[in-house]
């Protein structure tokens, strides 16, 4: 029986500095730019866990904040104030160095590593050759321009300069193009417990991969339909498997594993308390569709008696309005309730089943893929109620306009929606993605007490304050109001 392995960031790290010091001796190896001189002196299978585990860190913690709270699933408590920049859109810079640092200087260049080790086997560069392309679509898209071709080339190693937007999605796409034959290939041994992910199973790394491609020729949608729908079509004529699992990493209850968003709540900075409480967005919209799913991804409080009457939310952003008032947090579910142990083990979704399910039901509602579109449509609400123990979820669907006579745009519009209320919690730096992509869904409210501009939310988060103050290839700090490259302006 396989056992599966559980890695939580310092272990990562230590991991990263052992074969950091071994083969460069450097002091500052979470540099972006490090040169490992001599990779062939580590074993590349230790840096697969490492690159996982700041790959979560990221997703799990950081864009998982930010995600819930612009995707309006989240909002600051009345009664703290960790994240009361976040609620009025005026964050600094240095709220984004940790993410980078993650991203960056460690799934990066970890990741690079295993690709230039002569020790690594097919599979494993399968593997990386997939990460690299997911954490590059990571940064760009939340960032914009990014450093991309150098890096992580050591002679550049101080000032990478940042290429566009357009030019990192043209490398996502070759990377899991070089991914796939590696993933495929035979005789390699199993990776088991050093692949957190999905244990070495490569039936399971080649869909992720598909899925993964999907999403990122759909994300030029608007701003690119063109090559969006030619690359669809290319990958559909490979006949790709797609995920039909969520792809995961699982944590535990032991000190030290449990998911990064409630390993931080519980650290001595924030001592439990709770910061992050439900936003009025979406419990108005869960509520006035009936949807089971609301009692699952927020806990209620036991006072009350009916359902949707014993959850307390309050406007998005409006902390200042309600001193003293008591709000429903996230569940342990999500791994968002500060004082419920059982948040430890929340899993952190990197791809979920239901998304993938929501891709290809979009890919084929705009005719760029064959497919029958109301049953992959319900096949992501039905992914979305097993992952929350929601029960049978016939009765909300067929409470759903249909689509078959829809036209395309509101084809479109539903299928973001439904995807929006399945990422609740789980994943929401995507829901905010999309939302950003596609405008959908289209009832979101400007936080209470906003900073910046009237009537502008955010699009984009900052450059880190390390890239300002290290890298002369800076480009400058960047409005949040200001779209991506693929992404629409503010409504």
């Amino acid at each position: 029986m396989t056992r599966k392995y559980r890695l939580n960031l310092k272990q990562a790290l230590f991991i990263m500095l052992v074969a950091a010091v071994g083969f460069s001796g450097c002091k500052k190896y979470l540099d972006v730019n490090q040169n490992p001189n001599n990779p062939e002196n580590v074993d590349p299978t230790f840096l697969l866990p490492t690159t996982q585990a700041a790959i979560s860190q990221v997703v799990g913690n950081s864009f998982q904040v930010f995600g819930n709270i612009w995707a309006q699933y989240w909002t600051q408590s009345p009664l703290a104030s960790q994240y009361k920049s976040i609620d009025q859109y005026s964050p600094t810079n240095t709220d984004f160095d940790n993410p980078w640092l993650n991203l960056y200087r460690v799934a990066l260049i970890n990741d690079d590593m295993i690709l230039k080790s002569p020790k690594s086997s097919a599979n494993l560069n399968g593997i990386a050759y997939v990460l690299k392309a997911y954490t590059f679509q990571l940064a760009t898209d939340a960032f914009g321009d990014v450093p991309l071709s150098q890096a992580l080339q050591p002679t550049v190693y101080r000032n990478p300069k940042y290429d566009t937007q357009q030019a990192v999605y043209d490398s996502i796409f070759v990377y899991i193009h070089k991914a796939l034959p590696l993933l495929n290939a035979t005789g390699d041994a199993s990776l088991g417990a050093q692949d957190m992910i999905f244990q070495g199973n490569m039936t399971q790394w080649v869909a992720f991969a598909n899925t993964l491609e999907l999403r990122a020729y759909l994300r030029l949608s608007n701003v690119d339909p063109a090559t969006a729908q030619a690359g669809i079509a290319a990958l559909y004529a490979t006949k790709p498997a797609f995920l039909t699992t969520d792809a995961t990493i699982t944590y535990t209850a032991t000190g030290g594993n449990e998911n990064p968003l409630y390993n931080e709540m519980v650290s001595p900075v924030l001592a439990q308390t709770q910061n992050v409480v439900a936003s009025s967005t979406i419990v108005k919209a869960f509520t006035q569709n009936n949807d089971p799913r609301l009692g699952k991804f927020f806990t209620l409080f036991i006072d009350k008696v009916a359902p949707v009457d014993s959850l307390e939310s309050i406007p998005q952003g409006s902390f200042l309005d309600y001193p003293n008032k008591k709000v429903s947090p996230p569940s342990p579910l999500v791994g968002g309730e500060a004082d419920n142990p059982a948040s430890a083990t929340a899993p952190v979704k990197l791809i979920s089943a239901a998304e993938s399910y929501f891709l290809q039901a979009e890919a084929v509602a705009r005719g760029w893929a064959a497919g029958d579109v109301t049953a992959l449509y319900d096949a992501g609400i039905t992914a979305s109620f097993a992952a929350t123990g929601a029960g049978d979820p016939t009765t909300y669907i067929n409470g759903l306009p249909a689509l078959t006579t829809a036209s395309v745009n509101d084809k479109v519009k539903a299928i973001i929606t439904q995807k929006y209320y399945a990422m609740c919690g789980f994943q929401g730096f995507e829901a905010w993605t999309e939302w950003r992509r596609t405008g959908y869904p289209t009832f979101f409210a400007i936080t209470a007490h906003s900073l910046i501009d009237p009537g502008q939310l955010p699009l984009r988060m900052l450059y880190p304050s390390s890239e300002l103050t290290s890298n002369s290839s800076y480009p400058g700090t960047v409005p949040i109001y200001k779209p991506v490259w693929w992404g629409l302006p503010n409504p």
